[in-house]
């Protein structure tokens, strides 16, 4: 992480925008769809519930990041405090800065950031994994394409959107070994649907929550607009809330659960920061983070693109706890077993 940069100087802003932002790049094609390992024995199988309909939430590959009234796509710039606010923050790190988890190029061997593959299901055969957690993993099959693109480093996430049915499948420390797919623990989401997971129950991320819906894309950037909360990490978490379905630890007082919702604060002043960065600390305003993970405390996940300019990224780093406020979601929940937010 570099060190914290706070844009003051308008000239360098504007050159930067004009070097760096320019015309808005079109949304980056679905990658070629390409055949796996072949499939093990057919386990149960997860099909969509309900019949798409209309949404102004968030689209990828023409399927909604689930339905518009979604925790996920929920503004919450209106909701009151948390009562625990100050000491959430206080536990995390008031002074602590930001960063954002994903950019261009490689790090490490690996791409920067949470890669996601998007198949025509219909064409990618199906396989089998055995799980670690598998009691509280949906056991598939998965529709693994030939080398997917996967997150380097301890997770080994691999997300896997079927544009055909909107269908989302994600696994937690995915390997390939002696013919079979192994991995920690793995989450099918029908992108139409509410439904959460079943309460205790883990997903490919410790809060029980899908990744894909809450990571920064490119292709939003573009489009000049996120509509979506953003998913974030921490080193120590204490209990889960709704819509967060799982814990890591025992619930502790002044310490933040998982599925706490977070908001960069109403006044914090964004107008200096170039155009591509305004656009994720709007969403930070309007939509919040959510806490879905533990790991560094105060990073923000998205996914990996050679658009992405790391240095403005980098900007971001000027973020601190201290801008930040902790939101009371407890009167969104329409049910405790839907994802579904008034």
């Amino acid at each position: 992480m570099k060190n914290k940069q706070i844009p003051t100087l308008i000239g360098l802003l504007v050159l930067m925008y004009a070097c760096n932002f320019g015309t808005p790049a079109s949304i980056t094609p679905a990658p070629e769809v390409v055949e796996t390992q072949s499939p093990a024995a057919a386990t149960a199988e997860i099909f969509p519930t309900t019949e798409p309909s209309p949404s102004n939430g968030p689209t990828l590959a023409n399927c909604p990041m689930f339905p518009a009234d979604n925790y996920w796509n929920a503004p919450i710039d209106t909701l009151p405090t948390h009562p625990q606010s100050d000491a959430w923050i206080n536990s995390i790190g008031r002074t602590v800065s930001f960063h954002m988890d994903f950019g261009s190029g490689e790090y490490d061997g690996g791409l920067i950031g949470i890669p996601f593959n998007i198949v025509a299901g219909s064409t990618v055969p199906k396989v089998g994994f055995e799980f670690d957690y598998a009691e509280e993993s949906d056991p598939g099959p998965y529709p693994i394409p030939e080398n997917p693109s996967q997150e380097a480093g301890g997770d080994r996430h691999i997300l896997v959107l079927d544009s055909d049915t909107c269908i989302l499948y994600e696994v937690y420390d995915a390997s390939f070994d002696g013919g079979q797919w192994r991995g920690g623990s793995g989450a099918i989401w029908d992108l139409n649907s509410n439904t959460l997971r079943p309460d205790t129950w883990t997903s490919s991320d410790a809060a029980g929550l899908p990744i894909l819906p809450g990571l920064v894309r490119y292709d939003e950037i573009a489009a000049g607009e996120i509509k979506h909360a953003l998913r974030f990490t921490i080193e120590k978490t204490a209990g889960y809330i709704w819509p967060a379905r799982h814990l890591t630890d025992d619930p502790q007082d002044g310490i933040p659960p998982m599925g706490a919702r977070f908001r960069l604060k109403a006044d914090y002043d964004i107008s200096g920061f170039p155009q591509e960065m305004q656009i994720i600390l709007q969403a930070m305003k309007t939509y919040g983070i959510i806490l879905a993970d533990n790991g560094s405390n105060w990073y923000i996940s998205g996914a990996p693109d050679d658009r992405w300019d790391n240095d403005m990224l980098h900007l971001l780093d000027a973020l601190t706890g201290n801008d930040f406020e902790a939101v009371d979601t407890s009167g969104m929940m329409v049910a405790e077993d839907s994802g579904e937010a008034k």
